[in-house]
């Protein structure tokens, strides 16, 4: 089975379009250059392959359970991780006093996709462990950098994000999991948590939690959150006092341990608080964030991975004869031949390609956030990455799990059972639309925040990336039409975020319709991206001083097909979603709960 993504594509998103090479800019990352990028990229390749795919279908089928009190994983799981630890990806971007390699994120994140697509429930638990170090790293004290930082990247100690509560889910304003000062610098925490991944199992010497609870007295609310690090083991080697209540049993990511878990129920729950009191929502957020571009990737290198797949069995497979073919004895053709299931695979390419084509984007303005010398673009690079994560996670998740359920319907009765891989990536993409912040709590936050924030900051910064880009496509005749019609979408989005933004609707009213506003923006994003690829594809055909472009010529020209595709099909689905934005429907707001 061919491993997403495919190598000529990654190789083009990174430098045709990203060119990641000028990271090497900054004195971070001076060391490396293409030759260090490409080296890091082929071992993940080959750790995805030969230890993380393998066992894709046999985690599914044999989820974890509870032997003698104990969680039971399947031995692959645990041997690929170690694979990935030994190979130094879980330290990559760190510094290389801590065993890293100060890679950038780009080339990181780069890397970690292979994983994803590879095995997705497998890659769940080095990405969180990375996840809880880099806060450790930006949030914790002197002391609990040199106790905790180095375990956890060298793969000793895994780490979890500890958030829902049973009675909660998602509201966080509702944490009721309290906290006591024990007298000893540290603190006792008491309550129940749920839905945490990763949450307990034998494969690591210790697990650390990172547990949002509020410390007695606090205010109510978010703002009284503190951030507390849970250790499963304690120092004096003691276990904690965090229980295992019991394993939840997905519909997929199955590989991938979920628990329900008590603090303190013996009343010796230790923990330390991470910086500052009543701090701990802001501190998550950073951790949150950057998973919720994790949950992203993740649901488009499952719709690459079944889009690869479809493809394949669209090449291979024999099916019927065109219409208008009316000799029974004709040679059937492909399905790759009939017109619908091109349609079909256009569908999926355009959500594969190009959401990993704004990740990877949304990981180079990782790069420039932490290390551009100039402040205003460290500043920019941040408002950027607030206003399109909930894209990424919201809108990606759901074309992702669209694309997905194309895989299947291209191969017909076949995708459908459990002898072919799709319906599993199905099954495990339909996590990514619900954990991190369901999607439409996404759709709140990008219509109520990130649109608004700091007088409207954000949404500018996107609109200027967006009109840039207009103005190099127009350079190119084949591209003009493109980017008039680009420039077009961009005005009336322009105008409806004018209108819900300054209205006098009241926040219910204004969000009524934000899953609405979350579509309109993620198909102009989706269409700005496939024409800063097809930007790419236009110079990658002039070929190096305007000569042979060599073998990528189809694979060029496949891009701009496929950007031409997504200003067809998906970007005029602006026009009627905008419609509704515009005249405030108010058609789900006004529905009486009793007329259900």
């Amino acid at each position: 089975m061919v491993l997403a993504p495919r190598p000529e594509d990654l190789d083009f998103i990174l430098h045709d379009m990203l060119r990641v090479e000028e990271l090497a800019e900054y004195p971070r990352f001076e060391e490396h250059g293409r030759e260090t990028f490409e080296a890091v990229l082929e071992t993940a390749r080959r750790i995805a392959e030969d230890k993380f795919q393998p066992h894709n279908r046999a985690a599914d089928l044999a989820e974890p359970k509870l032997v003698d009190g104990k969680v039971e994983i399947i031995p692959e799981i645990g041997q690929a991780i170690e694979a990935f630890n030994q190979a130094g990806f879980s330290a990559a971007h760190h510094d290389e006093a801590l065993g890293g390699m100060q890679l950038p994120w780009t080339v990181v994140q780069a890397a970690f996709v292979h994983f994803q697509a590879a095995n997705l429930s497998t890659a769940a638990y080095p990405f969180l462990s990375i996840a809880a170090a880099n806060l450790i790293r930006a949030q914790g004290t002197d002391a609990q950098k040199a106790r905790y930082l180095g375990p956890l990247l060298k793969g000793r100690y895994f780490g979890t994000m500890v958030l829902s509560e049973p009675h909660a889910g998602s509201s966080l304003s509702d944490v009721r999991t309290t906290a006591k000062p024990d007298g000893n610098q540290g603190y006792r925490l008491t309550g129940s948590k749920m839905w945490i991944s990763g949450g307990e199992h034998e494969m690591a010497e210790n697990i650390l939690h990172l547990v949002l609870a509020r410390i007695e007295g606090a205010p109510a609310g978010v703002k009284g959150l503190s951030l507390f690090l849970v250790p499963r083991i304690r120092e004096d080697g003691a276990l904690n006092d965090v229980r295992l209540v019991g394993l939840n049993h997905k519909m997929g990511y199955r590989g991938t341990v979920n628990t329900a878990l008590a603090f303190g129920d013996g009343g010796d729950c230790h923990g330390e608080l991470i910086g500052e009191a009543n701090e701990g929502l802001a501190y998550m957020f950073g951790m949150m964030n950057e998973a919720r571009i994790g949950v992203g990737l993740g649901a488009i290198m499952l719709a690459y991975q079944g889009y690869l797949t479809s493809l394949d069995y669209a090449r291979e497979r024999p099916q019927g004869r065109h219409p208008g073919e009316k000799d029974p004895d004709a040679p059937q053709v492909m399905l790759i031949e009939h017109a619908d299931i091109r349609r079909m695979l256009l569908k999926q390419k355009a959500v594969a390609e190009g959401g990993l084509a704004l990740g990877l984007w949304l990981a180079r303005l990782v790069d420039r956030h932490g290390q551009d010398p100039s402040e205003r673009e460290r500043i920019e690079a941040g408002l950027l990455l607030d206003i399109v994560t909930p894209i990424i996670k919201a809108f990606f998740s759901d074309q992702a799990l669209a694309a997905n359920d194309a895989a299947i319907q291209i191969m017909g009765g076949a995708g459908y059972t459990r002898d072919h891989p799709v319906e599993q990536y199905w099954r495990d993409n339909r996590l990514n639309p619900i954990h991190e912040g369901a999607n439409g709590i996404q759709a709140i936050d990008l219509l109520g925040r990130k649109a608004t924030m700091r007088d409207g900051a954000a949404f500018g910064l996107l609109v200027r990336e967006i009109e840039a880009e207009t103005v190099t496509a127009r350079q190119a005749p084949m591209l003009e039409d493109l980017s008039d019609q680009l420039s077009s979408a961009l005005n009336r989005v322009r105008h409806v975020t004018s209108v819900l933004t300054s209205a006098q609707l009241g926040p219910m009213k204004m969000l009524a319709n934000a899953s609405e506003y979350m579509e309109m923006m993620g198909h102009l994003v989706l269409a700005w991206i496939w024409l800063r690829q097809a930007s790419a594809a236009v110079e990658g055909l002039r070929g190096e001083d305007g000569g042979h472009v060599g073998d990528r010529e189809d694979f060029l020209k496949g891009k701009l097909h496929t950007c031409r595709y997504v200003f067809a099909r998906e970007l005029p689905k602006i026009s009627p979603l905008a419609d509704t934005l515009e005249h405030f429907d108010m058609t789900t707001f006004d529905m009486d709960t009793e007329w259900f």
